[in-house]
């Protein structure tokens, strides 16, 4: 089997090793929980957890509504610690339809069970992050943060060995700086990808022993989100807000949500499908636009942005699950894609698939193997807790994708979960995914132009000005990590059949299409925007760009979000 790794006979990169019980890439919900239930089941165990954030929770978004379930699982006196963040219950929940200046609040008791956020807590899931770190340290996992993970490498039988991490230096034009460091191979009996969705890694780990074989195409949505500060007479701590309906409208997919969190904080955001047809949406400004409406600016008026972000989420749900294990090696949460679309939760099911996978390999190091394939810990994948909150809703995107949100997914995707929850059945069976959200893409000369209101600076912000509050930083010589797989592409056919969507669909500003004193048009690509979203290596009509790991400790540094 091949590695992904270059072959350099001229120059040949020697690395030094270090080898551990279990290697994990990605110090998120799904990487944290494996590592903690590692040490909690043998503290002989050796664990390391790698994560390219310049610290643990750096590169963590997320709504959130926490279901506490995978928490409990290792930590059951989580709500007695002081020191764990986990501390705002849901107070009220409310969903509500929204028109231009109205809305409709649809009452509780229609919704299926399964949709209740009692009992739930609003977190900054950055905050859980950081705290499930120390409690990973305590116990004794080694963590490296602004290490990226550049490569895997493989086994003469081809099972997974290890990873690349650390390696710097390299120029702009991709050759060694005075600077460059190797970085070193760490090596597992068993290497855990926990890198979110979409992860570098875990796309090429899904190819090379084929995951995705019997698996529908996974969907995602893109996900913004704003922390404000507001006055204390608009503040309800616990409250719990969703939306659907506008501005996006009843044939789009998508949804908003506000919750109110400690101290007159208020998480809110946008989930933008990218199903979406037309190639002029522009998916940033649906954000800014939806923070107008009366519901929205009634909350948010006189208060004060403290920070943005963004990042897709998977949307696809049990019909998506690749294989998760496979030889000397597992994903985990979202690199497998567990989120509930319904729900708008994931962060459980990522954290039952960190202890899952711990388990697996538990066992498996004491009966004393390595580098198999842990079929039991896919098994509980699809079969277990998780498969169990999945299944239930697993029409609810295709739903959505085919009728739009309200007709589809609220009327008949409910209709279609109280029948599951009261006789498990679905008179829908398992409705499939077509298409990968590239494929969506139509041609512009198909769709209107979108005339998309002017940021106020009060309410609503211009991107640039708003990914200045993400504290993103990258290197200034390093080598561009998007790269183009055709140089071509962009401007010979993107720009002329899809109005090149690439400068509408990014919520960083990372693409221009520039025209200069009459000349032909340039793309251009300013990577230092990048906040790892990975839309652009989803959405791309022609999937033409490819997302990979900058340099350690390069992106966002997010503060609580």
């Amino acid at each position: 089997m091949d590695s992904n790794e270059p072959n350099d006979e001229i120059d040949p990169i020697v690395r030094e090793s270090m080898d551990y019980d279990v290697v994990i890439v990605g110090a998120g919900p799904a990487g944290l929980s494996a590592a903690i239930r590692l040490k909690q089941l043998n503290p002989d165990t050796s664990v390391v957890l790698l994560e390219k954030g310049s610290e643990v929770g750096a590169h963590i978004l997320s709504g959130a509504v926490l279901d506490p379930i995978g928490l409990e699982k290792l930590f059951p006196d989580f709500r007695n610690d002081a020191s764990c963040p986990v501390k705002q219950e849901v107070t009220s929940d409310h969903l509500a339809v929204l028109g231009k200046a109205g809305s409709l609040r649809l009452p509780n008791f229609i919704m299926p069970p399964l949709m209740s956020n009692h009992g739930k807590y609003v977190v900054s899931m950055g905050a859980v992050a950081r705290w499930m770190g120390e409690q990973a340290e305590a116990l004794g996992v080694e963590i490296f943060p602004g290490m990226s993970c550049s490569q895997l490498i493989y086994r003469e039988d081809g099972s997974l060995k290890g990873v690349v991490a650390g390696e710097f230096g390299y120029e702009k034009d991709g050759s060694k700086g005075p600077n460059y460091e190797p970085g070193m191979e760490l090596h597992g009996k068993y290497v855990f990808l926990a890198e979110g969705a979409r992860g570098s890694l875990s796309q090429i780990a899904m190819k090379t022993y084929n995951l995705r074989d019997g698996a529908n195409p996974q969907k995602f949505g893109l996900g913004m989100k704003e922390i404000w500060e507001v006055k204390p007479e608009h503040h309800q701590a616990g409250k719990v807000y969703h939306s659907t309906g506008w501005p996006l409208g009843m044939k789009r997919g998508g949804g908003s949500f506000l919750y109110h969190a400690e101290n007159n904080q208020v998480f809110l955001g946008m989930i933008v499908d990218l199903n979406y047809e037309n190639p002029n949406v522009y998916p940033y400004m649906e954000f800014q636009r939806w923070k107008h409406h009366p519901d929205v600016a009634a909350v948010l008026e006189g208060g004060k942005r403290i920070s943005y972000g963004a990042r897709v989420v998977t949307k696809g749900g049990y019909q998506s699950i690749p294989q998760a294990a496979f030889p000397g090696g597992a994903l985990l949460g979202c690199s497998v894609g567990l989120v509930n679309l319904p729900r708008i939760k994931g962060n459980h099911n990522a954290m039952l698939s960190g202890v899952a996978a711990a388990e697996a390999a538990n066992r498996a190091l004491k009966a004393g193997r390595s580098a198999d394939t842990l079929s039991d810990y896919d098994q509980e994948i699809h079969d277990g807790e998780i498969g169990a909150d999945l299944r239930p809703v697993r029409n609810v995107a295709a739903l959505n994708g085919r009728f739009g949100p309200f007709l589809g997914g609220m009327l008949m995707g409910g209709l279609d979960m109280w029948l599951q929850t009261l006789f498990k059945f679905s008179p829908f069976g398992t409705l499939p995914h077509k298409k990968n959200d590239a494929k969506s893409t139509d041609k512009a000369a198909n769709h209107k132009l979108i005339d998309y209101p002017k940021p106020d600076g009060v309410l609503s912000f211009d991107r640039l000005t708003n990914v200045s509050f993400t504290n993103t930083y990258h290197g200034e010589n390093q080598p561009s990590h998007l790269k183009l797989i055709d140089q071509s592409i962009p401007i010979d056919v993107n720009l002329p059949i899809y109005n090149e969507p690439a400068q509408r669909y990014c919520p960083a500003g990372v693409y221009e299409v520039v025209v200069e004193d009459g000349k032909q048009p340039a793309f251009v690509i300013n990577a230092q925007n990048c906040i790892h979203c990975k839309t652009c290596d989803i959405k791309d009509p022609s999937e033409n760009i490819l997302w990979t790991v900058p340099e350690g400790g390069g992106g966002p540094n997010y503060a609580g979000m």
